[in-house]
């Protein structure tokens, strides 16, 4: 096989990738054929995280649950409310990475910041640890800590609140 072949296969299957992410679909396989017993199978796939409801101290997002149908369904324009979704709140702080989150420096020290604690602009909220990496997630405003929606030692995806600051 010829550098030219195996740059040009790398090339496709960053192509894939992008196109995975971009249509936001979990996989994608593509056979490739080049000739007679010549070919290339690709299998792109990523691995999502679900989140998990948190443990009892600290109160579990709504979102977190998979809702049951209501007995009186609610009218459309009260149906989803703000609060409904971390995700969709002004003062979200999302996950910049894939990663394991972290609220503390070191196992056993205390955690950056807590409910109710003032932030600043671009202090530490907690730290995302990705490919051995740690990673230290910043304040994007001055406020407060208003909830925290991930606990010590649980895997984040890209995208995912992490805490409200206001």
């Amino acid at each position: 096989m010829s550098t030219d072949r195996i740059t040009a296969d790398v090339a496709f299957i960053r192509a894939l990738a992008e196109l995975l992410n971009e249509n936001e679909l979990t996989e994608i396989a593509v056979k490739r054929e080049y000739g007679d017993n010549d070919t290339l199978n690709v299998k792109v796939s990523k691995q999502t995280f679900h989140a998990m409801p948190m443990p009892a101290p600290a109160p579990a997002p709504a979102q977190m649950a998979a809702p049951a149908a209501p007995a009186n369904p609610a009218p459309a324009n009260v149906e989803r409310t703000a609060s409904s979704d971390p995700a969709d709140h002004p003062g979200a702080v999302t996950s910049p990475m894939v990663g394991t989150a972290y609220l503390s420096p070191e196992p056993g020290a205390d955690a950056f910041v807590s409910v109710g604690d003032q932030v600043s602009a671009g202090q530490t909220l907690l730290i995302i640890e990705a490919m051995k990496t740690m990673n230290h997630i910043p304040a994007p405003h001055s406020g407060t800590v208003k909830r925290i929606l991930v606990t010590d030692g649980t895997p984040v995806e890209y995208g995912a609140p992490l805490m409200i600051v206001e």
